[in-house]
């Protein structure tokens, strides 16, 4: 579903990322852990080109993507949920879920409408839909957001730290939905600092410390067994 190649990407003169590379498959449940300022962010920016990588290659079934070509494939293949919800403030839920549908998928607004309610009642906020996101918890919005991101019926969902935002109530929420959403055949790239949930759904963690992939592998590896010290040193203070 995904490969990256070589992939670099500076600010400047900080090089946030180092020469990555790895090959996503498709309805794998990818995780991403390491500490802030490790390029984690930075990484699944790059994937659909929110960030231009320096150097190296990006590549979505088989189409590299460009800076020419990122809104087009991000319209077929992926979307995104954000740390900060990025919702549309003036419009309704049922307006935020269905505004991509109707405006870049040509999809009816009728049939859009009952696709984006399927769709809240998934998230458990069917009775949400004619609020504005003001109104809502910072659960509920972030929960708003996964169901946008559904509705566009994207094979490859990305998600930026989608619960460090939220207060420590709120969490559990959404990890819930994420948790059931992992079930199915749509491809999840997640980074996070929640190690349980990262257990329990994760087909394969990778940690990142330094704009590098410092070590790989299942979760049972990777919390019961790591071999890098880097890797120990940082789940040590993690997860005790």
């Amino acid at each position: 579903m995904i490969q990256v190649k070589n992939l670099k990407k500076n600010f400047g003169d900080l090089e946030v990322l180092k020469n990555i590379n790895l090959t996503v498959q498709e309805g794998e449940k990818l995780v991403i852990i390491g500490p802030s300022g490790s390029g984690k962010s930075t990484l699944i920016r790059c994937m659909n080109y929110l960030e231009e990588p320096t150097a190296g290659e990006v590549y979505i079934n088989d189409q590299r993507l460009t800076h020419k070509n990122r809104g087009e494939m991000a319209r077929k293949y992926s979307s995104m949920v954000f740390q900060q919800f990025n919702l549309y403030p003036h419009m309704t839920v049922l307006q935020n879920l269905t505004l991509a549908p109707i405006k870049l998928q040509k999809v009816p607004k009728a049939e859009a409408e009952a696709e984006a309610m399927k769709y809240l009642e998934r998230v458990g906020l069917a009775d949400k839909a004619d609020c504005y996101p003001q109104n809502l918890s910072g659960g509920q919005q972030q929960r708003v957001a996964i169901a946008r991101a559904l509705c566009t019926k994207q094979k490859l969902i990305l998600f930026d730290e989608p619960t460090s935002a939220l207060d420590p109530e709120m969490v559990q929420e959404v990890l819930d939905v994420m948790v059931n959403l992992s079930k199915e055949n749509i491809t999840m790239v997640c980074v996070t600092h929640e190690m349980g949930f990262a257990k329990q759904v994760a087909d394969r963690v990778i940690f990142m410390d330094d704009g590098t992939i410092v070590e790989e592998g299942t979760p049972e590896h990777f919390f019961e067994n790591p071999e890098n010290e880097r890797t120990k040193a940082f789940l040590s203070k993690i997860l005790h």
